[in-house]
Formats: C-alpha cells, sequence, structure tokens
C-alpha cells in the first residue's frame, strides 16, 4: 500500500540528483572555457592535465582528453569503490565534455578582464560546478579516486595525495607553457575552487557540537532547554584521575548560538570545561509531512530523549 509514494519519492530524488549533476558540469565546463582557457590558466587532476594536452594538440580536444585521462581510474573506482560512484563519475565527465563543446561552439564566450576577476569569478564558478557534482555523488578528477585508494593503504590523506598531484599537473603547466606565471595563477585559482567547492559540498551553515564536563551539569541542562530552547543528551562517564563518576552534556547548536550557550555555561558553572566541535552534516531519518520544525524542535527530536 505504501511501496508506490516512495517510489515516486525515491525517483524524484533521483532525477533531481541527475539535475543538479548536470548544473554543476555545465558551470565546471563555464567557469574552463570563457574564463581559465582565454587566459592560459588551467585547473588542477586530471582535467589540468586534459588542459595541458589540448593547448598543445589543439583546444577541442580537450573535452576528448579529459575522458581518455579518466579511463584507468574509472576501472580502478570500479573495482575499489564502487558502481554506483563509477556511474555518476562517468555521467558527469560526459555532460562535462558535451557542455564543453557546447559552450565553445555555440556561445563564443571569453572572458579577458583584469586577472584578479578572472582568478576569483572563474574560480568561484568552477568551484561551485564541481561542488555540485561531488555533493551529489559524482566527480570530475580521477586523482580523487587515486587519493581515496592510497588512503585505505597507506597513512596519507586523500587532499595530501591530490596536493601532490597538483605540484607536478601545475609544474608540468609551467615546462609546456614555458611560463611560469599561469601555473602559479593557476594554483592561486585552484585555492579560490577548493574553499568554494568545500562550502558547496558541506554548506554555509556552520553547526557546532558541544560537550559539557560540570559538576552543575542539571543547572546548565535545565538552564539550556528552557533558556535556548535546545536539545541535549546526558552521557555518563568516569573521571581517568578521580574515579568519580560524572554527567557529561552534548549539545548541537548553530554558529550564532555559540557565543550565547557558552555564557549560559559559565554563568552557571564559571569552571566549566567545553570541547567545541564542527559538524559538517546533521541528518534526521524521520520525516513530518507537513510540517517543517525549528532547529530548536529538531535537535529535540534527535537527541531529547537519548539520556534518559
Amino acid at each position: 500500500m505504501h511501496a508506490a509514494p516512495y517510489s515516486l519519492k525515491s525517483i524524484g530524488s533521483q532525477i533531481a540528483m541527475y539535475l543538479w549533476i548536470v548544473l554543476g558540469a555545465f558551470l565546471a565546463a563555464f567557469a574552463i572555457v570563457v574564463f581559465l582557457i582565454p587566459n592560459k590558466l588551467i585547473d588542477g587532476g586530471i582535467v589540468g592535465l586534459a588542459m595541458i594536452a589540448g593547448n598543445v594538440f589543439g583546444k577541442p580536444l580537450t573535452p576528448f582528453f579529459l575522458m581518455l585521462f579518466n579511463v584507468p581510474f574509472l576501472f580502478l573506482a570500479w573495482r575499489s569503490i564502487g558502481k554506483t560512484f563509477v556511474i555518476h563519475m562517468l555521467v558527469a565527465v560526459l555532460l562535462f565534455a558535451a557542455s564543453f563543446v557546447m559552450i565553445e561552439q555555440y556561445m563564443s564566450l571569453q572572458f579577458k578582464g583584469d586577472i584578479l576577476e578572472v582568478v576569483v569569478i572563474g574560480g568561484a564558478i568552477l568551484g561551485i560546478g564541481i561542488g555540485l557534482i561531488i555533493r551529489y555523488g559524482g566527480c570530475l578528477d580521477g586523482t580523487e579516486i587515486l587519493g581515496i585508494i592510497i588512503n585505505r593503504k597507506t597513512g596519507f590523506t586523500v587532499g595530501q595525495v591530490v596536493l601532490v598531484c597538483n605540484i607536478f599537473v601545475f609544474g608540468l603547466a609551467g615546462i609546456v607553457f614555458r611560463d611560469w606565471h599561469p601555473p602559479l595563477l593557476s594554483l592561486i585559482t585552484y585555492i579560490v575552487v577548493i574553499k568554494i567547492m568545500d562550502a558547496v559540498i558541506v554548506g554555509l551553515d556552520e553547526t557546532k557540537s558541544v560537550m559539557i564536563f560540570s559538576p552543575y551539569s542539571k543547572q546548565i541542562a535545565e538552564a539550556i532547554m528552557h533558556e535556548l530552547g535546545l536539545g541535549l543528551t546526558v552521557m555518563y562517564g568516569r573521571g581517568g584521575y578521580s574515579g568519580s563518576d560524572r554527567e557529561i552534556l552534548y549539545v548541537i547548536a548553530e554558529r550564532l548560538q555559540l557565543a550565547d550557550l557558552k555564557e549560559l555555561i559559565y554563568r552557571e558553572d564559571p569552571g566549566a570545561f567545553i570541547a567545541v566541535q564542527n559538524l559538517h552534516e546533521i541528518a534526521n531519518g524521520n520525516r513530518n509531512h507537513g510540517h517543517k520544525p525549528g532547529m530548536s524542535h529538531f535537535l529535540t527530536q534527535i537527541f531529547g530523549n537519548v539520556g534518559k
């Protein structure tokens, strides 16, 4: 009886996901064709290698080189990560190539303003495009796949592997172009891309998790719930040195609520110990149809009864 609505919702979410990947691929291609290539700038990773090859053998061949260079990484991803990821990546790469050809042949746009405008605006558009692709399960750059595989076998992080790969890519660009000015500007553009990409993937809202250690936990908990309207979890621990039992409060708050939260905690106990961490995402498995709860209600639903 209930299978049909869920199926329709699942199909709708899949369609929405691919539409976001389409938009991301178009924006990435637009940034590269309109902003980067006319100013002799490149992106990092496999996209950068494809742009270097396109500069040597002909700009229209850039999409072909991107697909060609990504083939080995698609094979690695198929064996090491999963078929769903490979399908999303393949769709993203094909959409990027199609958008590249369409923009180059039918739009004929080039931005040749001040180099700072090129770096900031072009990098921001590219970061948004790549961020949308990654956020919805796709990928354009095989070096990220290489980073995931190396991370599983060594102590190097994905970011470290990608950074090393990009150093070689920008170095190769300097040799090919016989000019180190474009690679250095490309590195600055890459930094802009990373910052914007992270904002798109993670979101602009900064959510914090706060752990509170205090002998006055009951008073602090009452104040947090009644004055700030935040839900919390009461966890139980033991002091490593003293061996005494104690209550630990766990609270999730938005960035703008953090100052009020800390002021309230220190009002109740000036000697309280607080540990604050950044949260990338909060997900709630319960769906309330027809009603969109506020943040305080949402957090209470997740954490309000855990400690009881």
